[in-house]
């Protein structure tokens, strides 16, 4: 799933069109088009279809280059150059990279590093997930819901439901870096 979310950002930009004006074609709201762009949200199939047709794409172009795990590597190295950046939208000062993204039994793991710069800030958010943070360096507050705030130093974890509205806050001069694994399970 993330990397058809990824695949849609890029389909998006390569055809230099905006978020509304994809939302508009395929007939769905910005909102949802930047959750799914984000990996917060998985679509159901038929708006899956109605974005695909909306960025003028052949279904059978925009799969092929979609890779599945058919084959399971008993040993995976993954070097810092392969790692992916991304983008998540009214973030300043956030950093993505993407280190690894698996389907394993029935669920998604995504793992990513998060770089905060001093001050970074962005609204709340929520993604369809259980998130796992472990603070590498720095010291981060992390807002939750608008009223609970967790102070995290390094080496301190915190696992939460991803559907709690919640944000980090670097409050430091210096920059703070997060380890995030993202568990997404099977809809029901």
């Amino acid at each position: 799933m993330l990397q058809i979310s990824n695949s849609i950002k890029v389909r998006r930009r390569e055809k230099n069109i905006t978020v509304q004006e994809l939302a508009t074609l395929a007939n769905v709201s910005k909102g949802l088009i930047s959750q799914i762009e984000n990996s917060r949200t998985i679509p159901s199939l038929l708006v899956l279809i109605d974005i695909i047709k909306a960025l003028d794409i052949d279904l059978n172009e925009f799969f092929k280059n979609i890779k599945t795990n058919s084959k399971n590597e008993p040993i995976l190295v993954l070097r810092r150059g392969e790692y992916d950046h991304f983008e998540k939208e009214n973030a300043t000062g956030f950093s993505y990279q993407r280190i690894l993204s698996r389907y394993i039994d029935h669920s998604t793991i995504d793992i990513v590093l998060l770089e905060l710069e001093p001050n970074a800030t962005r609204p709340l958010v929520e993604t369809d997930a259980y998130e796992y943070k472990y603070l590498l360096c720095g010291e981060v507050d992390y807002h939750f819901d608008e009223e609970t705030v967790i102070k995290l130093q390094a080496g301190d974890s915190i696992l939460f439901d991803g559907h709690i509205p919640h944000t980090p806050v670097n409050r430091s001069n210096q920059k703070a870096v997060l380890l995030i694994i993202y568990f997404f399970g099977e809809k029901k």
